[in-house]
């Protein structure tokens, strides 16, 4: 059985001060890229297999625009979110399916409930319920239906790996990355999620976030305006008050997370970091790879200690700030 990197292979990457007492600690490994994409940082052991996760949405998104899929703006935007599931959220996924002729039931997503509190306790006062286009990938599978309709391939079965979207979407991961897939499972919306390295990731979002919409290469100009269709709408990757939002907004950055403690970042000079904690907890992620940007001059300390101050990464007792999770020593 194939697995990622094993303990031995981790370096500490992030501490839970609570009270001037450490009581927990987040290991993992991370990569930082220059602005020219070559390779300036290793903690731990980026080459190990792992599951990307939401962080790989952004390569996706890419593979269904040159499959065909005509979004723009927030509507290009949303097809690399993992969304909070709000009515504006609900709106633009609506509408790209409208765009394509589908409705809500092309949606192979689960049902969920909206991952933003207020909404879900108005659905609730409301007496809704759990709909697949409030589930956090609706506008990747949005964007991958209306490829399907571009193309011509049809929509049942859309995220089955044989079927001809699925097939594309390797193929360009595997451009972007560099690397051979070397494992396919099944992600929590129920599309295939690849098995590469964070080396590969870093690879991948460091040319997707320094693509430019000028290039001679359509992949590239895909991905220029990929990348500027999130950092006019940041709302739309994640939500308000939310980390990735959070992050666009103050640093400028291009970031994705993804569950199991991912997340990818491309600093607006081009210099770029994919971290994976071992541990799965993504409460540390964003601010250990903003830090990671710091310290390779791609983000000001200052700039990261406001985006510090604007995270859930305070440690409460008894209603009051005790402590806070922050970055490691060592990084």
């Amino acid at each position: 059985m194939l697995e990622t990197l094993t303990v031995a292979d981790a370096v500490e990457l992030a501490v839970v001060e609570r009270s001037g007492f450490v009581e927990s600690r987040h290991a993992g490994a991370a990569i930082v890229l220059s602005p020219d994409g070559e390779v300036v940082r290793r903690l731990g052991d980026p080459d190990a297999l792992f599951l990307p996760r939401s962080s790989l949405k952004p390569l996706q998104a890419v593979a269904c625009i040159t499959a065909g899929a005509d979004l723009e703006g927030s509507q290009l935007a949303l097809a690399s979110a993992s969304h909070a599931g709000t009515d504006r959220h609900a709106d633009v996924v609506r509408d790209v399916l409208a765009g394509g002729g589908l409705t809500e039931d092309a949606l192979a997503c689960p049902p969920a409930w909206p991952g933003d509190t207020a909404t879900r306790d108005e659905l609730v006062r409301e007496h809704g319920r759990p709909t697949r286009i409030r589930m956090n990938c609706s506008g990747k599978h949005a964007a991958m239906l209306r490829a399907c309709v571009a193309t011509g391939w049809p929509t049942e079965g859309y995220l089955d790996t044989a079927h001809p979207l699925q097939l594309h979407i390797r193929e360009v991961i595997e451009r972007l990355t560099g690397e051979r897939i070397a494992h396919t499972s099944v992600d929590g919306c129920g599309a295939p999620v690849h098995a590469i390295t964070l080396t590969g990731l870093a690879r991948g979002m460091h040319r997707i976030g320094t693509a430019s919409e000028r290039s001679p290469f359509a992949l590239h100009r895909v991905a220029g305006t990929l990348v500027r269709a999130v950092k006019e709408n940041p709302w739309t990757i994640d939500g308000p008050g939310r980390p990735d939002t959070i992050a666009i907004e103050r640093l400028g950055v291009f970031a994705k997370g993804g569950a199991e403690g991912v997340m990818v970042m491309v600093a607006p000079n081009g210099a770029t970091v994919a971290v994976k904690m071992l541990d799965g907890a993504g409460r540390a992620a964003t601010i250990v790879a903003a830090t990671l940007l710091a310290r390779a001059g791609a983000l000001s300390d200052t700039d990261v200690a406001s985006l510090a101050e604007e995270l859930p990464l305070a440690v409460l007792g008894g209603g009051s700030d005790v402590g806070m999770i922050r970055p490691g020593a060592g990084i």
